[in-house]
C-alpha cells in the first residue's frame, strides 16, 4: 500500500484587523417543528414590527428609507390570500415551512422571495432554539400560556 503523507499549515497574524464578514454575527431561526427557515444578519427582535399584525418587517430591497437586510429564507410559497384591513384590502403572498407547512411569513408581491420591498415574518412563527416553541407563538390565543419548565 502506498504511504499517505499530509501536511497542513496554519497561518495567522496578530497584526491583522478583523474583516467585516468575520465580525458579523448571523442569526439562525427555526420553525416550531425544528426546520431551518431563516439566516439573517440582525436579530428579529431589533427589526421594526408591522402595526396591523405585529409581523417583523425585513427590508428586502434598497430604498431611500434604508438599506437591504442580508438574509436567506428557506420556505415554500403557498396560495396568496386577500386580507381585509382597515382602509382596504391587501394581497399576502404567503410562505410556509417546507417540513410541517406552518405559515411563517408573507410579502406583497408574488414569489420569489425578495421581489417585494419587504418580507414579513409572522409573530411567534420562528425561534432561535431549534425545537423550542417561542413564548409568543400562541399570543393570539387568549387562554393559552407557555411556561419555561
Amino acid at each position: 500500500m502506498p504511504k499517505v503523507v499530509s501536511r497542513s499549515a496554519v497561518s495567522s497574524s496578530t497584526d491583522a484587523q478583523p474583516t467585516a464578514s468575520a465580525t458579523a454575527a448571523l442569526r439562525v431561526y427555526y420553525c416550531i417543528c425544528g426546520e431551518f427557515i431563516l439566516v439573517i444578519e440582525k436579530s428579529l427582535s431589533l427589526l421594526p414590527k408591522r402595526q396591523t399584525d405585529e409581523a417583523t418587517i425585513i427590508r428586502s430591497q434598497d430604498s431611500d428609507a434604508g438599506k437591504t437586510v442580508v438574509f436567506k429564507f428557506n420556505a415554500n410559497p403557498i396560495e396568496p390570500v386577500l386580507v381585509e384591513r382597515s382602509g382596504g384590502y391587501e394581497w399576502q403572498y404567503r410562505f410556509s415551512c417546507p417540513r410541517c407547512n406552518l405559515l411563517v411569513g408573507y410579502q406583497s408581491t408574488p414569489p420569489p422571495v425578495k421581489s417585494a420591498p419587504y418580507l414579513y415574518i409572522l409573530k411567534g412563527a420562528l425561534t432561535q432554539v431549534q425545537g423550542q416553541v417561542p413564548k409568543d407563538a400562541f399570543a393570539q390565543e387568549g387562554d393559552v400560556a407557555i411556561s419555561d419548565s
